[in-house]
């Protein structure tokens, strides 16, 4: 089964549950909701691999939720396809410009959303969610869960691997310790910032030297993953 998860936000139940229903049986887990105000909460909690969002919703339109998730960078990489009834060339044109990275015309079929559905995931998926990924002889492995250096395989926790496996597929960026909870952690879980810090320190503990350098520590910001090590840095 593939489990990517998707979320579909349609103020319409009944469109919500046909949509779900074709997604399960293509495979993929399904989250719903009904407004823009319960869809970005499930964004930065969840981290959908995709949004369905209806372009026509009450109080805040899905335009207007899409152009809120591209501003912000911890959800301007999730793919967006625009789901509405409006099939003119300008109203297009404005959700493509708005971020949206497809755009599907109701009524449309199953096998249509999840080609399109599939298109769009492939264009979108980053280094290290399927693909192994390999920094400076480190290799970490989404399918089986494990990682390895040029002794073997390494023993860590599953949040020391979901902080890693964003670490290397996001090298050379400094993180808040409040971004990394949303990325990890997320934005819903209510876990104090120092959390971090001890996880940073098994993480660490885990890789051992020399990969232990590769997580520095940035001054008065958090931390970063970084082939560029000083000793300071890294401290």
């Amino acid at each position: 089964m593939n489990a990517r998860s998707i979320l579909i936000v349609d103020d319409e139940s009944a469109i919500r549950e046909v949509i779900a229903a074709a997604l399960e049986m293509a495979g993929y887990r399904t989250l719903e909701a009904a407004d823009a105000t319960e869809a970005h909460a499930l964004v930065v909690d969840q981290k959908p691999d995709l949004i369905l969002l209806d372009w026509m919703m009450p109080q805040v339109s899905g335009i207007e939720l899409a152009r809120r998730l591209k501003r912000d960078p911890l959800t301007a990489e999730i793919p967006i396809i625009m789901l509405t009834a409006k099939g003119e060339e300008d109203h297009k044109i404005t959700g493509l410009e708005a971020g949206a990275d497809d755009y599907i015309t109701k009524p449309f079929s199953p096998r249509e959303l999840v080609a399109r559905l599939k298109a769009v995931l492939r264009r979108a998926t980053p280094a290290g969610v399927d693909e192994p990924i390999e920094i400076q002889g480190l290799t970490l492995d989404p399918a089986s869960h494990r990682v390895y250096d040029a002794a073997g395989e390494l023993t860590m926790g599953p949040t020391e691997f979901r902080l890693l496996q964003f670490f290397m597929s996001h090298p050379e960026r400094a993180y808040t310790r409040s971004q990394l909870l949303d990325q990890v952690w997320g934005g819903n879980v209510y876990v104090d910032e120092r959390t971090v810090d001890v996880h940073i320190r098994r993480l660490r503990k885990a890789l051992g030297s020399p990969h232990e350098a590769l997580v520095q520590t940035v001054r008065g910001t958090g931390y970063r993953f970084s082939t560029k090590v000083s000793a300071q840095s890294a401290s």
